[in-house]
């Protein structure tokens, strides 16, 4: 074995190169996609301006009224949930599995008057998000893949960490900067591992909040370090009791007597309410109450019998905020860290940034692949046109401590 060979470095490099070469073209996808995602609310809220009904003196219609409009708009479809948010339009939201369609309707919430019917699998943005999760493949198939190339993108991030520290005083200075004078195969070189490095601590988040959508072994593993040793309650669906089906006796739907209370008890409540509408005689009632509309693990998530309408309790991390733990939050926050939205609109832009150079990394890696790929068969060439007593006299200078670090 030569003894480059032997070094536990050339290992860990062989490592890097070949699960980059594996998921070379997924981990490029994925950046290109999550660049599109970053800001999908703030162009959405830009380029489609029936999404906002200025505030306006005069009582909102209830939730009963606006989805009774919209049926009429979407005969036969069964709405899901009816939204509220100050100075934006009510939306009621269509959703079915089998048969499957998803749309939405948006009203004037003090008219009723309906200002756009929209099919959300014809969406820019939701194409988008059905390529990014399950590249457009059925879930079963397209998210395991996605998870599997997320999970070796965190080891081609700790193994790129390995290769970027170098081993020598010298060369470290170098490592933190781009030397942008020098010819272009050493450029690239820089910003693959360079602009790698500074990435890393950043899409390292990104790609963690991956793996907890992608596989429910890291969720549970994450939940259980985070809590200190519990288990992950998996969220499942509350139920109203139909033996009180006959005694309700309400002089007004269930939905919209729940809608009323959560406003009187809430006056001065400036976030966004979702009314879910019960699918059937045993399904409960939702109201999710979100006091911070640019992030969602806020949330306030309250069940209700639909016949008695007493509360819910419920022992998932999607129950009552003022209830939830630290390590309910921290599950809660998932979606908002991917994104960035955690920390506001900065943090939109760095997760941006952070997804664009995790894109251009397989770009890089294969152009220092490739040259050194060309760079061997020149010397192999060269080697065989020598006469061997030349080959044998020939002397080459020492390389200097950066160039040996680039070779290793």
């Amino acid at each position: 074995m030569k003894p480059e060979k032997r070094r536990f470095k050339y290992w860990i490099g062989q490592m890097h190169l070949w699960l980059g070469m594996a998921s070379g073209l997924l981990v490029l996808f994925l950046g290109i996609t999550g660049c599109i995602l970053a800001f999908e609310r703030e162009i959405e809220n830009v380029t489609q301006s029936y999404r906002f009904t200025p505030v306006q003196k005069q009582a909102l219609l209830p939730p009963s009224a606006l989805k009774k409009i919209a049926d009429k708009a979407l005969p036969g479809k069964l709405a899901h949930s009816v939204s509220y948010e100050p100075g934006k339009s009510a939306q009621v939201v269509y959703f079915s599995l089998a048969p499957e369609y998803y749309y939405s309707v948006f009203l004037n919430p003090y008219t009723g008057n309906v200002l756009k019917v929209k099919n959300m699998n014809e969406d820019f943005f939701r194409i988008v998000i059905m390529g990014h999760y399950f590249l457009w493949l059925p879930p079963a198939i397209g998210q395991p893949i996605v998870a599997t190339g997320t999970l070796i993108f965190v080891i081609l991030l700790i193994t790129g960490l390995v290769l970027w520290y170098p081993k020598n005083k010298a060369a470290r200075k170098q490592r933190f900067s781009i030397k942008w004078n020098a010819k272009w195969r050493r450029v690239n070189y820089d910003l693959h591992g360079v602009l790698g490095f500074y990435m890393t601590w950043v899409i390292i988040f990104i790609a963690f909040t991956g793996l907890v959508w992608g596989f429910q072994w890291f969720a549970k593993s994450t939940y259980w370090i985070a809590s200190g040793g519990k288990n992950l309650v998996v969220f499942e669906e509350s139920f109203s009791d139909t033996t009180n089906a006959q005694k309700a006796n309400l002089n007004q739907p269930a939905m919209d007597v729940l809608w009323e209370c959560a406003r009187a008890a809430n006056p001065n409540f400036t976030g966004s309410i979702d009314v879910h509408v019960p699918d059937g005689p045993k399904a409960a009632i939702e109201l999710a109450l979100n006091p911070d509309t640019k992030t969602y693990w806020k949330t306030d998530y309250r069940y209700y019998d639909q016949y008695t309408l007493k509360e819910i309790e419920v022992k998932h991390q999607y129950g009552n905020f003022s209830k939830a733990s630290a390590a309910d939050k921290l599950m809660r926050m998932n979606y908002d860290i991917h994104v960035g939205a955690i920390a506001g609109l900065t943090g939109k832009i760095i997760a941006f940034f952070a997804s664009l150079l995790a894109a251009s990394m397989p770009v890089t890696g294969f152009l220092i692949w490739r040259g050194r790929r060309k760079k061997q068969s020149i010397s192999a060439r060269e080697r065989i046109m020598l006469p061997s007593t030349s080959i044998r006299k020939r002397r080459m200078p020492t390389p200097s401590p950066l160039i040996q670090e680039e070779n290793t």
